[in-house]
């Protein structure tokens, strides 16, 4: 079946073109939740109820852009939407460190798998994880995720420096980043 298929299916609510529709963007947009969720079961929640959404707003897609990146925005406004709800999403937001945070852009060996680093990623506190997925993995700008999540610009940088720290002592811990610098950047890995 066709994408425009699916969508002319989608928007006459056939139930064979929704589930085609699910079948074909699940799997990914799963991934995408599994990174802001607690765990699987979150995860899992998170999608149906971004499909939910999906289904009920096809109207309002307008061939502007790909349809898949228009599912991720909702998928993801989805998982932000039921981190808000969250009282330990919001209490993470507003960690304040005493001590200065250095950044260094660091690196991990090419055979390390990204599932490691996701795996990782997901240890961080809440907002931190949040941050970090919105600014690093979605491309959002600081901005946007401030808007996002009803905090600061400055508070959405902050996050997303200390959640690079901490994931690099994470990273150093679990034995996946063994110096300071190597040759590729251990960011690349989490796309």
């Amino acid at each position: 079946m066709t994408e425009e298929a699916i969508l002319q299916g989608c928007l006459k609510n056939e139930a064979a073109a929704q589930r085609e529709l699910y079948n074909r963007y699940s799997p990914k947009m799963l991934a995408v939740c599994y990174r802001f969720a607690h765990n699987r079961e979150d995860a899992e929640d998170m999608l149906q109820e971004g499909f939910i959404k999906v289904f009920s707003q096809m109207h309002t897609f307008q061939n502007k852009g790909a349809f898949e990146g228009w599912i991720r925005r909702i998928i993801v406004h989805t998982c932000i939407n039921n981190l808000k709800k969250n009282k330990r999403f919001n209490e993470s937001l507003d960690i304040v460190h005493a001590h200065g945070v250095q950044v260094r852009e660091e690196s991990v060996p090419s055979i390390v798998q990204a599932k490691q680093i996701v795996e990782c990623i997901r240890i961080l506190p809440i907002g931190y994880r949040t941050v970090l997925n919105l600014y690093a993995i979605e491309g959002y700008s600081h901005k946007e995720i401030a808007d996002m999540l009803d905090i600061e610009e400055s508070t959405s940088r902050s996050q997303y420096t200390r959640a690079k720290q901490m994931l690099e002592e994470i990273l150093i811990r679990k034995k996946i980043l063994t110096k300071p610098k190597e040759k590729s950047d251990w960011m690349v890995a989490i796309h």
